[in-house]
């Protein structure tokens, strides 16, 4: 029975995997957003569905990509975009901004104790407000500026977004676009000819005048505030320049006198979706969708794919059994023999290959290698250790690579969900990035040695916890760990020296020098160095085990400095990797790594595990 309790449990994650990726939202005979969200549109200069715009939008604005309304009701984020473009009133009581900071809130008048949810309602009497502070904090250096002046900031960005996304499709006052896009179009040769008399100086119909540029105003600004463009180029093109937004493809009618029939689609879901026409909607998407697909379908496609790439969540699913594996691993140490080792080997690799499947979607998209910004980075650095993890539990079928895969792995996807808050995390690439060959090399190379860095420094976590707080560590283990923690170190100095070089490589290619002394290129010469003092200690016999172990845990500090810490610093060429915030994890980071690195450094006889024989062994 034993022998099947492993094939059984992995049988069981994977019908939940599998079952999750054919399971699509219901919409009951109502408004089908989840297929509205397939919808491609042009932001950043990607093309990419709606979905992904509600979802990175939501979290710029909430934190979240779902929010709860009052009654308890679960509102996903295209549910909520949906309702923003084309019913702006009721979007606008939804109570999605989050304010913590108690200055802010006294500036309105309100206190933490009524919560810290607010509506764009709530904030709208309060706009004059936010506009004169945020004008005062943008002309304050922005290393002087407060705690407050950064929340305004950040709630006046906030605003700024949600009216571009209001008006992306449609006047955020709109009633009914289809009718008043007829109404448009009956102005439009009156309206010209009016215009026309007048410049002659000629009797000219005032009503029919001041209709089109009353029309022409409303729509120039609809085109200057627009969020995303919703036009893709005409076939054959593939200038992006070329798309246009709604408010551009409806002023197009003064030279045409016709309204373009991809706006008249969006009319039509647009007036569906007032009075929630569930049937009228869902027929609208699939006109407007057909006629994208027409016109786009490559692009078409891949949005719908990565609409389904979105709602399947594969990174969050890793994460899950990532958990799990690591709960079994750690049980397989105290009761073996049990299969809970080799269940834990059996689930990591599930895990891993969902991550893998995550990352092999995220290059299919961008058409890049796997890792363009610091949100791939954490999720290709967690990948590479993961499968080092688990090609050493392979080996050793001891339940330590499973744990340190199982770490590694959930770690670095929790750091890329915490970037992902920055926005959409398939961006468009530098200018000084834009090349596959060095993103390829280079950045790949040096990632993979990152991987390693961080795999030996997890090891030797679980060689000293096990070691001081349990009796679990015998001297095989510890004899196994220090091999494996001296295998990985080997492998990570290799990569990460030889990523080093070819980073100097493209520098010099690039900025026209091979070093430069930039904090980036120190951080990831540090990497190298220290991984090359571990060795040299160990080979010089300088350090024991025990020595290995510290050193390699102070190699994830090094590592953490090099990947973040430098980022923080604002200085360099390496610009586009700059961040402002999380020096905080990264200090707690580094802090709870000293204090394993001292319990390291305690003598033999506070060790609950007895492998040292000698003083020679430790």
């Amino acid at each position: 029975m034993k022998r099947h309790i492993p094939f059984t449990v992995f049988l069981v994650a994977l019908i939940w995997v599998v079952s999750a990726a054919f399971r699509t939202p219901s919409n009951d005979g109502g408004l089908n957003s989840y297929e509205f969200g397939k919808t491609p549109i042009l932001l950043n200069g990607r093309i990419k569905p709606l979905d992904t715009v509600a979802r990175t939008s939501l979290l710029l604005l909430r934190d979240k990509q779902t929010f709860r309304t009052p009654d308890g009701g679960k509102i996903p984020a295209m549910d909520w975009l949906t309702e923003l473009l084309f019913d702006g009133p009721s979007a606008d009581a939804r109570k999605i901004m989050v304010i913590h900071d108690p200055d802010v809130l006294s500036l309105f008048g309100w206190r933490q104790e009524e919560g810290k949810y607010f509506s764009y309602a709530d904030l709208f009497p309060h706009l004059a407000k936010i506009d004169e502070q945020a004008r005062r904090a943008g002309e304050t250096d922005a290393k002087l500026r407060s705690r407050f002046q950064q929340h305004i900031l950040t709630l006046h960005r906030q605003l700024i977004l949600y009216q571009r996304l209001k008006n992306s499709i449609q006047p955020e006052d709109t009633a009914d676009l289809s009718t008043e896009l007829t109404v448009f179009q009956g102005v439009v040769r009156p309206g010209r000819e009016a215009i026309r008399q007048r410049e002659r100086s000629e009797p000219y119909d005032e009503v029919a005048f001041n209709r089109m540029i009353a029309f022409g105003s409303r729509y120039k600004q609809l085109a200057e505030n627009g969020y995303f463009y919703i036009s893709p180029p005409a076939p054959g093109s593939d200038d992006s320049d070329t798309w246009r937004k709604s408010g551009e493809l409806i002023l197009e009618t003064v030279g045409t006198e016709e309204i373009d029939p991809l706006i008249m689609r969006y009319a039509a879901v647009a007036s569906a979706c007032r009075p929630s026409d569930g049937q009228g909607f869902n027929r609208a998407v699939t006109e407007l969708q057909a006629t994208l697909s027409d016109q786009i379908p490559t692009e078409s496609r891949k949005a719908a794919q990565e609409v389904f790439f979105n709602h399947f969540s594969p990174f969050y699913k890793s994460m899950v059994l990532y958990v799990v594996v690591f709960l079994l691993a750690c049980a397989s140490w105290l009761a073996p023999g049990k299969g809970l080792g080799r269940t834990a080997l059996y689930l990591g690799g599930l895990a891993l290959a969902l991550h893998t499947g995550g990352l092999l979607f995220r290059m299919y998209v961008e058409g890049r290698p796997p890792v363009t910004n610091l949100y791939s980075s954490a999720v290709f650095v967690g990948w590479g250790s993961v499968l080092l993890g688990l090609f050493l539990e392979r080996l050793f079928r001891n339940g330590i690579g499973s744990v340190t895969a199982a770490a590694t792995g959930f770690a670095t996807l929790l750091i890329a969900h915490h970037l992902s808050g920055d926005g959409d995390t398939m961006e468009m690439m530098r200018a000084v990035l834009d090349s596959n060959f060095w993103l390829a090399t280079h950045v790949v190379v040096i990632a993979i040695g990152y991987s390693a860095t961080f795999l030996a420094g997890f090891l030797a976590i679980v060689f000293i916890i096990r070691g001081v707080v349990s009796r679990t560590l015998d001297k095989a283990t510890a004899q196994t760990l220090n091999q494996m923690v001296y295998g990985i170190v080997c492998f990570a100095l290799l990569f990460s020296f030889v990523g080093t070089v070819l980073g100097g490589i493209w520098a010099d290619q690039s900025w026209g020098r091979f070093w430069g002394w930039d904090p980036k290129e120190n951080g990831a010469a540090l990497v190298v160095l220290w991984n090359a003092i571990i060795l040299h200690a160990r080979w010089g016999g300088y350090i024991r085990p025990r020595g290995l172990m510290v050193m390699a845990i102070f190699g994830n500090i090094v590592t953490a400095w090099s990947w973040f810490g430098t980022n923080m610093l604002g200085v360099g060429l390496h610009s586009y990797g700059f961040m402002d915030k999380a020096f905080i994890w990264l200090l707690i980071f580094m802090i709870s790594h000293l204090v394993i690195m001292g319990l390291g450094g305690l003598p033999p006889r506070f060790w609950r595990s007895r492998i040292f024989a000698s003083r020679r062994d430790t």
